[in-house]
């Protein structure tokens, strides 16, 4: 049996600080918001919907006690609803996508609405603890450190310098202020207040007039953390061939940390009959893989060879590709890796110019690889992410 995906919703992503527009919404009523649009816009009977998964990444506070549900609860589709919520870190929007087209495909479900939801001018990044990162007990025999750190090491070992990722960072704004200025975002929809108020109809953190000379004045940021806390001496243990790590990474070519949400809606070819609505994608295969946790962050390029594999497929059979934009580093190295060009590879920006709430953004980059593809007359499209702790992630789409 065949998954289908026959809508995807994503909100404007707010900036993650306080003064960012979204800040005074919870995260469940984010993901409410994105549930009742999908009803609105397609009359959907909702007790057709048999669960609701989304990833989210800070797990406590406004973020606790399964938000799925609290969203599923709020969202008046009715009681019958479940909800669960996932972390695969920043793959959780997309794993949530996978986890339902794999329910899809066993017959276990007929319709599930996937995605994933973050707030993190609320949850603070890493509010959740844990093990992995903070306890010596892990860390120091893992020689794990920061994501910073591993972005920075990668730029180091694979010779991209501040420049280079400058200008990749420049391009990602650039591409992302023309898409917003055109209309291409077709999946992304205005936040209101409670009552129905606009708050936000744009994506916060696009910034039109960056250029390589505003981003030269950035100091980088895991610099001092390197030297000081020693982590740059764990990594050149690990990767002896790295002499020096040159730390090009700062806030204008890293992700935005942002606020946001975002939905699909997949399901079998009965379940669209039942509806009346014909699919748009269908999940063609989709596949995890685990790299070295050092250097962390190079998981798109196997995983994406491992997806291409199942699908019986090479990546020339690939029209557009989203790869999360992490880190500058992390595209180029893809892009290296994987003998594509730039011209098919975050064609309308990516989270360094629009954020990166990391529970909702792979899902937000289905939705955004869709409507291209749609946009272009395209037919197929490779999603994937690098995720903390030495994880890749990808997923390959269809047009139906």
């Amino acid at each position: 049996m065949d998954a289908y995906i026959f809508d995807a919703i994503r909100t404007v992503r707010g900036k993650g600080n306080k003064k960012g527009a979204l800040i005074g919404l919870t995260p469940a009523e984010l993901a409410r918001q994105t549930l009742n649009e999908l009803q609105h816009k397609h009359q959907l009977d909702t007790t057709l919907v048999n669960d609701v998964i989304l990833g989210c990444v800070g797990q406590v506070m406004d973020q606790g006690a399964n938000v799925a549900k609290s969203a599923a609860q709020a969202s008046g589709y009715g009681d019958h609803l479940c909800g669960v919520t996932l972390n695969r870190f920043c793959g959780s929007g997309l794993e949530s996508m996978n986890q339902a087209a794999a329910y899809i495909k066993s017959g276990f479900r007929e319709l599930i609405v996937a995605g994933g939801v973050e707030s993190m001018s609320r949850v603070q990044m890493g509010s959740d603890g844990g093990g992995m990162f903070i306890d010596p007990s892990m860390a120091i025999p893992g020689n794990i450190v920061p994501q910073g750190i591993s972005a920075d090491l990668i730029a180091s070992k694979y010779g991209y310098s501040r420049e280079a990722t400058d200008a990749y960072a420049v391009e990602s704004q650039r591409r992302a202020a023309e898409a917003d200025a055109k209309g291409y975002f077709k999946s992304r929809m205005i936040v209101t207040d409670p009552s129905g108020i606009p708050i936000l109809s744009t994506d916060e953190n696009i910034r039109p007039g960056t250029t390589i000379q505003s981003l030269a004045s950035l100091q980088p940021a895991f610099q001092m953390m390197g030297a000081m806390a020693g982590f740059d001496d764990v990594a050149m243990d690990k990767y002896p061939e790295v002499e020096h790590i040159e730390h090009v990474h700062h806030a204008g070519n890293s992700s935005a940390i942002v606020d946001g949400a975002a939905i699909s809606l997949i399901g079998s070819a009965e379940a669209g009959k039942k509806m009346g609505l014909k699919p748009r994608f269908k999940i063609r295969t989709a596949a995890i893989d685990g790299t070295d946790p050092t250097i962390m962050l190079t998981g798109p390029a196997p995983s994406s060879r491992k997806a291409l594999k199942q699908a019986g497929m090479q990546i020339g059979d690939i029209d557009l590709i989203e790869v999360n934009e992490a880190f500058a580093a992390i595209p180029m190295l893809f892009m290296e890796e994987m003998g594509v060009e730039p011209d098919i590879v975050n064609v309308n920006g990516g989270a360094i110019a629009m954020g990166h709430p990391l529970g909702a953004t792979g899902c937000m980059l289905a939705g955004t690889l869709m409507d291209e593809l749609e946009r272009r007359d395209l037919n197929t499209g490779l999603i994937t992410l690098c995720i903390a702790g030495g994880m890749g992630i990808a997923t390959i789409i269809e047009r139906v």
